[in-house]
């Protein structure tokens, strides 16, 4: 039985697959190819995350009809995000250099450079940088609203309340749901 039940669940996973790419694909082939530059961010706006620590957009949600975006974070400050979900959407983590500690649920991981985490939507999360310094290549998708809500944030200019990180995040479909890491 439970062969049966993957094989229809995969079949029925590649048909809601292929529909959505369908859809989206019309505008991914208008799309022309483009370059950032290590340093720069996509179009040009930085939105460094909590202060110092440059997290640059480098393709955007409207590079690819919403599927995914990605980022650069780069860590000089140990710090990471209160532990959190993400109600509709995936994350994918590689560390490019440095060491973090990840919380996925209960079970914490120890990443060093060349690592890389999945987290799927829905599945408390956060990490903390370890190292002195780090940076890291992560992927959303879909993008939704990830994008405007670090533009959001930065907009504040100072750090949130809780009040206000709780809105702001949950606005954009996230839930903050603990407190973030710490050595």
């Amino acid at each position: 039985m439970e062969r049966r039940n993957f094989i229809v669940s995969t079949i029925a996973l590649a048909a809601i697959g292929s529909d959505l790419l369908a859809v989206n694909n019309e505008s991914l082939n208008e799309k022309e190819a483009f370059l950032v530059r290590s340093g720069k961010a996509r179009n040009d706006k930085h939105t460094p995350y909590r202060g110092s620590n440059p997290n640059d957009l480098k393709i955007s949600s409207m590079d690819t009809a919403g599927q995914l975006s990605v980022f650069e974070y780069i860590g000089v400050d140990k710090i990471g995000p209160p532990l959190h979900v993400h109600l509709d959407q995936d994350e994918v983590f590689y560390v490019v250099e440095g060491e973090y500690r990840f919380q996925v649920g209960e079970e914490r991981h120890e990443l060093k450079t060349g690592d890389t985490i999945f987290l799927p939507r829905n599945l408390p999360h956060t990490w903390i940088q370890t190292s002195d310094r780090g940076k890291l290549i992560y992927i959303l998708q879909p993008a939704l609203k990830m994008e405007e809500y670090f533009q959001t944030m930065h907009d504040l200019g100072r750090p949130p309340t809780q009040e206000e990180e709780n809105s702001i995040s949950l606005a954009h479909g996230i839930k903050m749901v603990g407190p973030p890491l710490s050595l």
